[in-house]
């Protein structure tokens, strides 16, 4: 927990998404100190809530009936339960939005228009509100009705024909990413715009429209992918843990398991080879540069698989580390986190939560932004649904005889 003051304090944001794209992006606000208020469905919530197994367990042990999916992007956020389908609802969401700095929704396109909450309606009633907008493919176009997920976005972008082993190989065919990626940078993505139009209205006083899209994301996080696929006309294909444009860059075979080498450059290669014994390697005359390393892979790569299975994992690691030759083990995510340097860096946290649902405590993985002045804020564990509704609408006034009134007609 951070006592400096955080880079967003004092920026108000109305969070209408769920599931992935939408809450990684508030999350970030909210890590930097933003105030987030995210609406949920009374007696639903947020669809990654029951997204299980696995489920969060309680002070006993035994599961909950909150999945750990949602515990993952709704650190820091207060869960306020409003239906929006009511007209009472509708209002009290458009005069938070009247308050609020950012509005971030992934409803399909249009979707909330007829409960006046579209980005038009709410920026007649407040110029200043930047209002982000996440779908699967837009605001314009041919699917621009369609919704999207991440899997689809993944096959239809061409990511899938690029992970995997190549067809032909044991295990070969394409393969999603193993987390929800273009999701996640469109979280990212969608976070890195709301700053720069934070940074506009500072200018301007005005607000303005976000229109991000998992597509877009998709395409632009293909990077040298497609750079190399728009600059030749030929498409890459799946080489499993290989490099295109690299060698050696990939998992190699060892005494107790695999390692990973990534060697970047000549120098790299010039000191694995003379750390390991076989110096001649980096004056051959097919190895002598990456360019013809990766025009002769076929044959170096098997002479370097017949070398690192003669030591264990580790001892290549000790060997190479400070050689400045990437070399590292493969772990799996257990062994991430038990790794000295993700320890030292303090990447679990663990945050209290009273809730009066059993659940004492939740870990999660701490922000990664590291600023010196503002740096990231823990507030809070992702929120019980519905756990600060009375308390947010005390803020906008609703007494305590109004609040009963709400709950008892199921508007909050």
């Amino acid at each position: 927990m951070s006592t400096k003051p955080a880079a967003l304090d004092g920026i108000k944001v109305l969070d209408l998404s769920r599931v992935l794209a939408g809450p990684w992006c508030t999350q970030i606000l909210a890590d930097l100190g933003a105030d987030v208020v995210k609406i949920e469905r009374p007696g639903v919530g947020d669809d990654t809530r029951t997204w299980g197994p696995p489920f969060v367990k309680d002070a006993n042990g035994h599961d909950t009936d909150q999945a750990s999916y949602f515990t993952s992007c709704n650190r820091n956020k207060r869960s306020v339960t409003i239906d929006m389908a009511t007209p009472k609802g509708q209002a009290l969401l458009q005069q938070m939005a009247a308050q609020a700095d950012i509005v971030v929704e992934n409803f399909k396109t249009g979707g909330l228009k007829q409960y006046g909450l579209d980005q038009e309606s709410l920026r007649v009633a407040n110029p200043r509100l930047i209002y982000c907008s996440v779908t699967g493919f837009g605001h314009d176009g041919p699917y621009a009705e369609r919704a999207g997920y991440d899997l689809m976005i993944q096959a239809m972008t061409g990511m899938m024909s690029i992970t995997g082993r190549p067809d032909g190989e044991p295990g070969g065919g394409p393969l999603r990413v193993g987390v929800a990626l273009t999701d996640l940078f469109t979280g990212v993505y969608a976070s890195t715009a709301i700053l720069a139009a934070l940074q506009v209205r500072d200018r301007t006083g005005e607000g303005q429209h976000i229109d991000m899209a998992l597509l877009d994301v998709g395409m632009a996080i293909l990077a040298n992918q497609a750079s190399a696929f728009l600059n030749t006309g030929k498409a890459p294909g799946r080489q499993g843990n290989t490099h295109p444009s690299l060698a050696p860059y990939q998992d190699f075979p060892t005494q107790d398991g695999s390692m990973l080498l990534a060697i970047g450059n000549n120098g790299q290669f010039a000191r694995f080879c003379e750390a390991a014994g076989h110096a001649e390697w980096a004056a051959d005359e097919r190895f002598a540069t990456n360019t013809l390393r990766v025009k002769h892979r076929g044959v170096l790569i098997p002479m370097m698989e017949d070398l690192t299975r003669t030591r264990t994992t580790a001892d290549w690691v000790a060997l190479l580390e400070d050689k400045a030759v990437p070399c590292g083990p493969i772990n799996d995510i257990a062994q991430a986190f038990d790794d000295a340097q993700v320890k030292a860096r303090g990447l679990a946290v663990t945050l209290p939560r009273d809730a009066g649902d059993g659940i004492a405590s939740i870990t999660g993985v701490a922000s990664p932004l590291r600023l010196t002045a503002t740096p990231p804020v823990l507030r809070r564990a992702p929120p019980a649904l519905g756990q600060h509704t009375q308390e947010v609408l005390a803020e906008m006034g609703v007494d305590a005889t109004r609040f009963e009134a709400l709950r008892a007609a199921g508007v909050v």
